[in-house]
C-alpha cells in the first residue's frame, strides 16, 4: 500500500499541504453526522419545501457577494488569517444558530452567515496548493475528498441516536458537536500553516491599494478569463455541478422518505454506502486517470449521474435495492467528476492570479446558479421527482458540451496534469 500513489502522496505531504490535509477529519466527521438530515430538520420545525429552495437561494446569492469579496480578502489578509476568520465565522457561528433554530428565520440567518464560507473555499485552496507541486494536485484533491469519505463512516450513527432520542434532539446535540470539532480544526490548521509565497506577495503588492481599488481591478482579470476557452469550458462543467449538488443535497432525503418511504432513520446507511464505493474506487481507478484524455472518464461520470437520477424518480416504496443501485451509479460518477472538476480550475486558472480569478469564476458561477434552488423547492412542492428530472436534463446539457469540446480538455487539462 505504501507504493499506491495515493498513500505516497499522503505519506510525503509536507508543510501548508500537510496542515491543511490532516485535520480535516475534524470538519469532516461532524458535517457527515448532521448533513443528510438537515432538509428533513427544517421540515420538522414546519419549513416547507419551497422555504427550504428560497434559502437556498438566499444562500447562494451572498454567496455571490462574498466569493466576490473573497479574492480581494485573500490578497489584503493572506491565505492563512483568511481561512482562520471566516472558517469561524462561516462555520463556528452557524452552527450555534442551527443547533437553537425554532423557524425558517434562525435558518435564513444562519444561511446568510454560512454563505462566508465561499471567502475560506478560496483562502483554504490557496493555502493547500500554492506551495505544492502541481504534478501532485490532482493526487491532493483525491485525498481530500477520501479524507471526507473515510469518515462518512460514522454517518449511520445518526440513525441510531434517532432512534434512542428524537431527530430535533439528535440535531441539537450534533450542530453543538460540529461547533467543538470545527473550531479545533480551524485552530490547529492556522497554528501549523504558514503564509504562502504568492501569499506574500500579494500582500505586499495590496498593502497600500484599498479593497474597494483591488475589487476595481477585477476587470483585468476578467478580461483573462474571457480569452481562454479552457476556463469557459470549466465555469460550464462547474456550474453544472453545482446545481445539481445542491439540487440533491437538499431535496434527497425529501424524495427519499416522503416519496420511497424510508424510514428516516435509515437516510444514513445510503450515505455509508456512497463514501464506501467511492473510496474503493478512488484508489482503485481515480490515480490512473491523469494518464489518459480526460474527456472519457467525464463522459462516464455524467452518464452514470443521469442512470442514478433516472432510478431514483422510477422507484417503488421501499425499494432499497434499486436505491443501492442508485447510490452506486451516483458514487461511481462523484469519484470520476467531482476531484477532476476541482483540479480542472486549479490548473487552469494562473498562478499570479488565483485567488482573484478563483473568487470571479465561482461568482460567476453562483450567478448563474442563484434561482434554481428556488425553482428545485417549487419543484417538489409540485413532485418530489422534478428536482432529479431537471438534474437529468443538466447532466444531458454537460454530456453533449463534453462531447463537442475537445480542445480544452485534450489541450487543457491532460497537458498540465501530465502522465
Amino acid at each position: 500500500m505504501k507504493n499506491h500513489p495515493l498513500i505516497a502522496t499522503l505519506i510525503n505531504l509536507r508543510g501548508n499541504p500537510r496542515a491543511c490535509l490532516y485535520p480535516e477529519p475534524l470538519w469532516g466527521i461532524p458535517y457527515n453526522l448532521y448533513m443528510p438530515y438537515v432538509s428533513v430538520y427544517m421540515i420538522t420545525l414546519g419549513v416547507t419545501d419551497t422555504q427550504i429552495g428560497m434559502i437556498v437561494s438566499i444562500s447562494t446569492l451572498f454567496q455571490i457577494i462574498f466569493s466576490l469579496l473573497g479574492g480581494a480578502v485573500n490578497d489584503k489578509l493572506g491565505r492563512k488569517a483568511t481561512t482562520f476568520i471566516f472558517d469561524i465565522l462561516s462555520w463556528s457561528v452557524p452552527c450555534l444558530i442551527w443547533a437553537a433554530a425554532q423557524n425558517i428565520y434562525y435558518f435564513i440567518v444562519a444561511a446568510v452567515i454560512n454563505a462566508m464560507w465561499r471567502v475560506t473555499m478560496i483562502s483554504w485552496g490557496c493555502l493547500f496548493v500554492e506551495d505544492a507541486e502541481q504534478k501532485d494536485i490532482v493526487n491532493m484533491w483525491s485525498l481530500v475528498y477520501i479524507s471526507g469519505l473515510l469518515v462518512a463512516f460514522i454517518a449511520p450513527i445518526t440513525g441510531f441516536l434517532i432512534n434512542k432520542f428524537s431527530l430535533v434532539t439528535t440535531m441539537r446535540m450534533l450542530f453543538v458537536l460540529s461547533f467543538v470539532m470545527m473550531t479545533i480544526k480551524f485552530i490547529i490548521v492556522y497554528i501549523f500553516s504558514e503564509e504562502t509565497k504568492r501569499g506574500k506577495i500579494r500582500m505586499e503588492e495590496t498593502k497600500n491599494t484599498s479593497l474597494c481599488k483591488i475589487l476595481i481591478d477585477y476587470r483585468n482579470v476578467l478580461a483573462h478569463i474571457s480569452r481562454s476557452p479552457k476556463l469557459y469550458y470549466t465555469i460550464v462543467v462547474l456550474l453544472i455541478i453545482t446545481i445539481c449538488r445542491t439540487t440533491t443535497s437538499t431535496f434527497w432525503s425529501i424524495i427519499v422518505t416522503e416519496k420511497i418511504r424510508i424510514p428516516v432513520e435509515n437516510i444514513a446507511f445510503f450515505p455509508f454506502i456512497r463514501s464506501s464505493i467511492m473510496l474503493i474506487f478512488f484508489f482503485a481507478t481515480a490515480h490512473r486517470i491523469s494518464a489518459f484524455n480526460l474527456k472519457r472518464p467525464m463522459i462516464t461520470g455524467f452518464l452514470c449521474f443521469i442512470f442514478s437520477q433516472l432510478l431514483l424518480i422510477t422507484l417503488p416504496e421501499r425499494g432499497y435495492m434499486l436505491l443501492v443501485v442508485s447510490t452506486f451509479l451516483e458514487a461511481c460518477a462523484m469519484a470520476l467528476v467531482d476531484p477532476l472538476s476541482e483540479s480542472m480550475l486549479v490548473l487552469n486558472a494562473s498562478p499570479e492570479e488565483r485567488s482573484r480569478m478563483t473568487s470571479i469564476i465561482y461568482a460567476v458561477i453562483l450567478i448563474f446558479s442563484l434561482p434554481f434552488g428556488y425553482i428545485s423547492g417549487m419543484l417538489s412542492d409540485m413532485n418530489k421527482a422534478y428536482p432529479f428530472i431537471l438534474n437529468i436534463s443538466l447532466f444531458l446539457a454537460a454530456l453533449c458540451i463534453i462531447l463537442k469540446s475537445n480542445v480544452a480538455l485534450k489541450d487543457g487539462i491532460s497537458e498540465s496534469v501530465g502522465g
